[in-house]
């Protein structure tokens, strides 16, 4: 298939069904990272080009004082029938935008690249970062790729995510644990159930705990963290006539960002240390991520926080945001679109939320929201 045409130029809106209509699957990304670099070398004047693998990276050098990144993903989750792009008016919508990846996330990425060819007089430079396989496990993330591989592009003041936030700042992110509990017992004859060991028995005490904690809240530059301790899978049962030698809980925390990782299961051992102490539990970690501070007191993020009138909220989801924040970078997640739409058949988002995007992301690059 040869390489689709993107006009950069264009409304965002427009280029925002252009992205959709070119299928990017995780893993299948060749083809729309060659469109967005060909538009890119094409349409604009002053960008360092890089392509590693399917991400496209874009960067000027204008000297100016500070450094914004702009990172984007290209991929998305399988698509089902909603490709390709279809507009629609409704009473209760006004005009939205249908599709796969209309919120998660091209149309954030729409919006960076018609800055990126529009916008020549911008009062920091700009790094562009393109990248695959975002919705997979994170061991594919192109952003980590590019992290590991060419660690000067990700250099800079401030990052800002084109995530789905319905056009608010989502500062930051919260980190996320999960533990894998484990009972052990003795396997028996269900007619003679004295003599084994119920291994689902012993979750009680557990499963009471979970549904008793009262998670906290905790405020960090403004923003209200909601920590979540839950129960997300259960595991047990050899047949209908046997006693379970083994039965298994799945726990996830989502903690705020003002824990680590090892604070957080730190945390998450002492809510079940009944259990741990006495042997019915043992405890493995399966998954764990850091968060990411807001970092909205940075000059560069309170300035973003001034061009979109105050709006700004935390993050509960975990986002690449924390990658950024790692490396001492303040990061916001700030894009079109409600993420509770992402990933769904009928995902869609309001063309208006596009263009307010674009509008607070100019103000903020050319140091318009400063004179205001």
């Amino acid at each position: 298939m040869s390489t689709p045409r993107l006009d950069l130029t264009a409304d965002p809106i427009e280029l925002t069904a252009a992205l959709v209509d070119i299928p990017s699957v995780s893993r299948d990304e060749s083809l729309i990272a060659d469109a967005v670099e060909a538009a890119l070398r094409a349409q604009t004047t002053d960008f360092e080009i890089v392509r590693h693998g399917n991400c496209v990276l874009a960067r000027t050098h204008r000297g100016k004082p500070t450094r914004v990144i702009l990172a984007g993903h290209l991929d998305t989750v399988p698509i089902v029938d909603n490709v390709p792009s279809r507009l629609t008016v409704t009473a209760e919508e006004g005009e939205v935008l249908h599709g796969c990846g209309t919120v998660d996330m091209k149309s954030g990425d729409a919006v960076f690249l018609h800055l990126a060819a529009t916008l020549a007089d911008t009062v920091c430079d700009l790094t562009l970062i393109f990248y695959d396989c975002e919705e997979i496990a994170a061991e594919f993330n192109g952003l980590g790729a590019v992290e590991r591989d060419l660690p000067d592009w990700l250099v800079g003041d401030v990052a800002i995510l084109g995530e789905p936030t319905a056009g608010q700042i989502e500062a930051g992110c919260q980190g996320t644990l999960r533990v894998r509990f484990t009972a052990a017992g003795t396997r028996a004859h269900s007619a003679r159930a004295w003599m084994g060991e119920n291994a689902v028995h012993k979750l009680g005490r557990m499963l009471s705990t979970l549904a008793a904690y009262e998670p906290r809240r905790v405020d960090i530059d403004g923003c209200e963290y909601r920590e979540g301790l839950s129960a997300v899978g259960v595991h047990g049962g050899v047949a209908g006539n046997v006693i379970p030698d083994q039965a298994q809980v799945d726990v996830n925390f989502r903690f705020a960002p003002d824990r680590s990782p090892e604070q957080a299961l730190a945390h998450v051992r002492e809510v079940f240390a009944a259990d741990l102490a006495d042997g019915t539990l043992t405890a493995q970690v399966t998954d764990s991520a850091a968060g990411a501070l807001p970092g909205l007191a940075n000059p560069a993020a309170a300035e973003l926080v001034a061009a979109a009138d105050g709006r700004f909220r935390a993050k509960y989801g975990w986002t690449d945001v924390a990658r950024f924040s790692a490396l001492g970078i303040p990061a916001v997640n700030l894009g079109p679109g409600d993420p509770s739409l992402a990933h769904r058949v009928d995902e869609r988002v309001p063309i208006g939320q596009i263009t307010e995007v674009t509008q607070i992301l100019r103000a903020y690059l050319t140091g318009a929201s400063r004179a205001v």
